[in-house]
């Protein structure tokens, strides 16, 4: 299956850029009368047939539409502190995508080993991830924000922060966590979360939760809590 992103879907046809027009006609070789698949990030899902195979100015005829594919029943945001190595935060982006997931935050904390973040390659990372795994809604990734700012938030659903202290005499997320119920979890950086950060959660509505007695890497722990969430709601 071809499978193509744009988000500019209008009526019965659609002509791609030079880049995705160029890339179906001379890297795929598609040629006229071949069908594609395309999404749109908001939950179109649309099969197509290429009507000009031009490499500047390809054109398709959409002849199905499906709209809501893959829609979840819950919504599941993930606020993380970016890891020194990019290379760390671009493989969770990645593969939480492929798993599945709604919204992501990066948030700069008190030990934060990374206080900026450039979003256009994460951008590119999560429209591949999303071709590749089928699915039809992108997950919107907002810009960085201090962990002070954005914990004060309003968030319609259960809110959690994981953290490395005490977690032996903490409940682990699986038996926190109800199916079906928007979530928001805080995964903290290299060094943690600290005191003050753990204690304003809380004051905001956050519960403590622990993801096992195994003492995970930041981008591990997020994946493996966006797996949890996922495995929960089936």
């Amino acid at each position: 299956m071809h499978l193509f992103y744009t988000h500019t879907i209008v009526g019965n046809s659609h002509t791609f850029n030079e880049e995705e027009s160029k890339h179906a006609v001379r890297v795929l070789r598609l040629a006229e009368g071949d069908e594609i698949t395309l999404v749109d990030g908001r939950g179109g899902f649309y099969k197509a047939v290429l009507t000009n195979a031009n490499a500047k100015h390809c054109s398709v005829t959409i002849i199905e539409t499906k709209k809501e594919y893959g829609k979840s029943v819950f919504h599941l945001h993930i606020a993380v502190a970016p890891t020194k190595n990019i290379d760390r935060i671009e493989w969770f982006i990645e593969k939480a995508t492929e798993i599945g997931i709604n919204e992501l935050t990066p948030v700069e904390c008190n030990h934060s080993e990374r206080r900026v973040l450039k979003t256009d390659r994460l951008e590119k990372i999560l429209i591949s991830a999303m071709k590749q795994s089928l699915k039809a809604y992108l997950p919107r990734l907002n810009e960085m924000i201090s962990f002070e700012q954005f914990v004060g938030r309003p968030f319609n659903g259960q809110k959690f922060i994981a953290h490395c202290r005490s977690t032996s005499t903490l409940p682990h997320l699986k038996n926190s966590y109800t199916a079906g119920s928007n979530v928001l979890l805080l995964i903290g950086p290299e060094g943690d979360f600290s005191d003050n950060e753990i204690t304003l959660a809380l004051n905001n509505g956050f519960k403590e939760i622990s993801l096992g007695s195994s003492r995970l890497r930041t981008e591990t722990a997020a994946l493996h809590a966006c797996s949890i969430i996922n495995v929960i709601n089936g």
